[in-house]
């Protein structure tokens, strides 16, 4: 089984546009009797990448050929849910998954949200009201480790039994093992962001990782320095590495290069944490626009210097070498590349 970035010449077969669904309710007629990937799919990492690309080749073979190719999710994350009190770092929230998933040449993406109704739900009502009698599904695909229903006590060994009693397939992936051997999973992508082990993070991704959010106006302090920069606030459970990244900023359709500082500005006010991207041989107004900044490499932690002149001297060093790093970027896996069709790239 091979995950999608694996396939170099992978290239999604959707010719009608994706749709992210909110509820059972919304599900047209036309995505009846998918073929369904399970999942939390945070992040969509490899591992999540070989559950997706076994739909796949199960739409594409047998009695399932041209059925549709539905993720089916659950907002929020149900870690979230039954523990408020621990925020958990969202690696890929609704909206940066659904992209995600689109790439990967999925139909839609159906999203249930995981309340106290679904959370009571037993692992055979979830399977004989959502998967058979809303959904009609045709096959499903899982990870080794999904559990679902009330208590978990839904496992992929469950789900596949059910699947013979009700006429449908199931197709449990294996766990998706680093190069190295060792198991990828999104808590120990989270910990290497955290670590600024970005390079390691966006090989077990399978793509260059990216936050999304609306451009806010800031202090205006880059500005005074000759580095004007685009804010953005994330999440406040986003426990991203403080430093300085290497990064490539999309605006309006069009793919651009820059330098970014995620932190609390400890040369200021230490105040809290903003994402700062100073967007080279750019001018113009980027206030109340939906941008993705796509980090590429991390250069440095985020320090504190004697004056603001030396602080202006490692920032210029910041865009030296951040511009070096960018220039020598190779292309980037095939879901990267489906993620850009239809971008501008400007050098």
């Amino acid at each position: 089984m091979k995950a999608f970035h694996e396939m170099p010449g992978a290239a999604p077969r959707r010719t009608t546009p994706f749709q992210l669904i909110a509820g059972l309710a919304a599900v047209p007629a036309e995505l009846r009797r998918p073929i369904v990937a399970i999942g939390n799919f945070d992040g969509v990492h490899r591992g999540h990448q070989a559950v997706l690309a076994a739909a796949e080749a199960t739409a594409d073979a047998g009695e399932a050929a041209n059925r549709p190719r539905v993720a089916l999710t659950f907002e929020p994350h149900p870690r979230s849910y039954f523990r408020p009190d621990r925020p958990l770092f969202r690696l890929t929230p609704m909206l940066p998954k659904a992209r995600l998933i689109a790439a990967a040449g999925f139909d839609a993406m159906l999203v249930l949200p995981f309340d106290a109704s679904l959370a009571s739900m037993s692992a055979e009502d979830f399977v004989h009201e959502i998967l058979v009698d809303r959904l009609e599904i045709t096959g499903a695909t899982v990870g080794w480790d999904f559990h679902f229903g009330h208590k978990r006590l839904g496992s992929p060994a469950f789900l596949a039994e059910a699947g013979q009693r009700h006429g449908f397939p199931v197709e449990i992936v294996r766990e998706f093992d680093d190069e190295g051997g060792e198991p990828i999973s999104s808590s120990r992508i989270r910990a290497l962001l955290g670590a600024g082990e970005l390079a390691l993070a966006n090989g077990l991704f399978g793509y260059r990782w990216f936050v999304t959010g609306r451009i806010v106006d800031g202090d205006k302090r880059g500005r005074t320095l000759g580095f004007p920069t685009a804010n953005m606030k994330l999440s406040p459970d986003c426990q991203l590495g403080h430093g300085v990244y290497a990064v490539e900023f999309i605006v309006d359709g069009v793919i651009r290069q820059g330098v970014a500082n995620y932190g609390r500005r400890p040369q200021f006010d230490n105040g809290a944490p903003v994402l700062e991207t100073f967007v080279f041989d750019f001018s113009g107004d980027l206030y109340g626009k939906d941008v993705e900044v796509r980090f590429i490499s991390y250069l440095r932690p985020e320090l504190t210097f004697p004056s603001i002149e030396a602080l202006v001297a490692r920032m210029r060093e910041d865009c030296d070498e951040a511009r070096a790093v960018l220039s020598q970027l190779p292309l980037g896996s095939a879901l990267d590349l489906a993620l850009d069709d239809g971008r501008a790239r400007l050098p």
